[in-house]
């Protein structure tokens, strides 16, 4: 791995880990996939790239939490496996979100953004109820990390690195 590993969040898999096949670590990663996750891992296919991570900010269940908690800024994790150095290269899109009437509309962030973010943000609120009483009316927590972690996690045991891209090519 390189010099600057630990500001891209570049890791090699433990010594001695066999480097599984293309199709095994495609498996592992869409593995990371549940239904209780708020993102998808999906074929990167329209994208130009081998696999697409992403929050599940348009899916009709999860849209009503990320409007609740006002998120403003979602991401995709964008990934192409490098066979020849045995690594997954993944680089970060990031994207604004405006809210019309509880339904989310997505847009290019102006300035643009290409590298590996790290984004962390929660909220619990509380307020008077319906029936009056006092108590939580919603929580919600935002970290990049719910991401990205389970994906490094799944290459690194199929036997491949992971290489966050900033400038490079992916």
């Amino acid at each position: 791995m390189g010099l600057f590993d630990w500001m891209t969040g570049g890791k090699a898999p433990p010594p001695g880990t066999p480097r599984l096949a293309v199709p095994a670590l495609r498996d592992a990663l869409l593995a990371v996939n549940r239904d209780t996750a708020p993102f998808i891992v999906r074929d990167g296919a329209p994208e130009g790239v081998d696999m697409t991570a992403e929050w599940r900010i348009v899916d009709a269940r999860w849209y009503e939490i990320f409007a609740a908690a006002g998120v403003q800024r979602v991401f995709k994790v964008l990934m192409k496996f490098d066979e020849s150095s045995g690594e997954v290269r993944a680089v970060d899109q990031s994207w604004e979100v405006e809210w019309r009437a509880g339904v989310p509309v997505l847009s290019a962030t102006a300035g643009g953004f290409r590298g590996q973010s790290w984004e962390k943000s929660f909220e619990t609120v509380y307020a008077f109820r319906e029936d009056l009483s006092w108590g939580e009316v919603y929580s919600y927590k935002f970290d990049t990390d719910e991401i990205r972690k389970p994906l490094v996690a799944a290459a690194l045991k199929a036997g491949w690195g992971w290489r966050g891209v900033a400038f490079g090519k992916l």
